[in-house]
Parts: structure tokens; sequence; C-alpha cells
């Protein structure tokens, strides 16, 4: 029985050590599409989270910071868009593959879900997708 406890513990560990490297490879700056954004990805609780930390052009053409203006809930559309949640809650699916997340485009407002996946060490593929219609970006590892 005692030999069944440690192997059981042994997988345990092997899982838990698995997701932490998995989160260990993708955590970090992002660079979106054209260079537009950095997104910093990195664990929040047990799911991956990332924020807009820097921005191509952080001003309007009246030089005030960019904010959520066609978010469809108006009391949020005055936050900035330097800071905001860009994605959340996607767990680890597979070695370098991760689900069941949502994406927020701040160019029209609306959140999709979403799906990433590791390609290289440098190179993240992110989906957005509404009902079964889908996009995909390249990001690239900034830091």
């Amino acid at each position: 029985m005692r030999q069944f406890s440690l192997a059981i513990f042994g997988i345990g560990f092997a899982v838990m050590f698995t997701c932490a490297a998995a989160f260990a490879d993708i955590n970090g700056v992002w660079s979106t599409v054209e260079g537009k954004s950095h997104v910093k990805i990195e664990p929040c609780g047990d799911k991956l989270c990332g924020k807009i930390i820097w921005l191509k052009e952080p001003n309007t053409p009246e030089g005030k910071p960019k904010t959520d203006e066609h978010n469809s809930d108006e009391a949020l559309r005055s936050r900035p868009i330097l800071g905001l949640e860009l994605l959340n809650g996607l767990v680890p699916e597979e070695t370098n593959e991760w689900d069941d997340g949502e994406i927020y485009n701040p160019e029209d407002g609306k959140t999709y879900s979403s799906e990433m996946t590791l390609v290289t060490p440098d190179e993240l593929h992110v989906k957005g997708c509404v009902l079964f219609i889908c996009k995909t970006q390249v990001w690239t590892k900034v830091e």
C-alpha cells in the first residue's frame, strides 16, 4: 500500500511540475501583431492572464491616453488601455497549449473565446473565436 501511495504522489508531483513548466515557458512579455502592444502573460491562480503593459501609440491624436472607448459597457469606456487585462482564464491543455480562456479586443470592445499554442520559445499563436469563426495572431517574445 505504501508503494501505491508513493506512486500516486509521484504522478501528482509530475503533473504539477509539468503544469508549472508549461506556465514557465509562456510567462513573459509578448509583442502583438505589428508590434502595436506588449502583453505580459503570467499565472493568475491556476490559469493564465495577460495585461497590456506597453502601447506603440499610447495617446490619441489630441495627446490624451487611449481609453477603452469601444467597450459595450459605457461605465468602462474611460478606463485606460494601458494596464487593461487582455487575456484571462486560460488553462493548460497539453504541452504548450492553453484553452478555455477569453481575449478582449479593445479595437472593437468585444470579448472572444481564446486558446494559445506556444510554437517555439519565441512564437505564440493566439486564437480568438466567436462561434466557429476564428482568427489567429502570431505574437513574438519580447522578454
